[in-house]
């Protein structure tokens, strides 16, 4: 047998892609403390803590209106299964936190999602699952966002779809309204 053959086997780790938004963030530098450079292992047995106390948290957010922990990611193994997921838990007793549409007060935590977005204060998150197989941990891989995540991802299109369903190639002009045309003229 070669080297190749004997080699354990390869296990895929999870990743927990977080992708974060600040209106503020040029002028603040609230996320200076982040490392968006590389994949990161924590330990399953950690809780990611996100917050303004670097004694307290792994991940720093500069930011005097942050609570000192604000919240939390529990890696954890699903009863009966070999699926993995993260719990998400409000920590700070100031401010709710968002998942999605639903809304955590203090304490409160919820299965988080493969994908969604974590909104507390002006702090957008997105947070996406990459699923793998290890179970001593999981990685997190950090991204800045230049434009606000929930405008990219979840707001409708403000332009007027017409009914024969083709968008037409040029804006709509401010001040005009659309002029109705009978399908026999075209």
């Amino acid at each position: 047998m070669t080297s190749f053959e004997e080699a354990e086997t390869e296990e895929t780790v999870t990743c927990l892609h977080l992708t974060f938004y600040h209106p503020g963030q040029a002028e603040k530098m609230m996320f200076r403390c982040l490392n968006f450079c590389k994949r990161e292992q924590v330990r399953a047995d950690d809780t990611a803590k996100f917050g303004r106390d670097s004694s307290l948290c792994r991940y720093n957010l500069m930011d005097t209106r942050v609570s000192r922990i604000q919240f939390s990611l529990q890696f954890y193994r699903k009863l009966h299964t070999s699926e993995y997921a993260f719990e998400i838990k409000n920590l700070s007793k100031k401010t709710k936190l968002t998942v999605n549409q639903t809304e955590l007060g203090y304490l409160n935590k919820i299965d988080l999602p493969w994908k969604c977005i974590i909104c507390f204060g002006d702090y957008q998150i997105l947070a996406e699952v990459q699923e793998g197989e290890a179970v001593d941990y999981f990685e997190t891989h950090l991204h800045l966002a230049e434009a606000p995540i929930l405008q990219e991802r979840c707001l409708p299109s403000l332009q007027p779809i017409p009914e024969n369903g083709i968008s037409p190639s040029f804006p709509l002009s401010q001040g005009k309204s659309p002029t109705e045309i009978d399908e026999n003229e075209l």
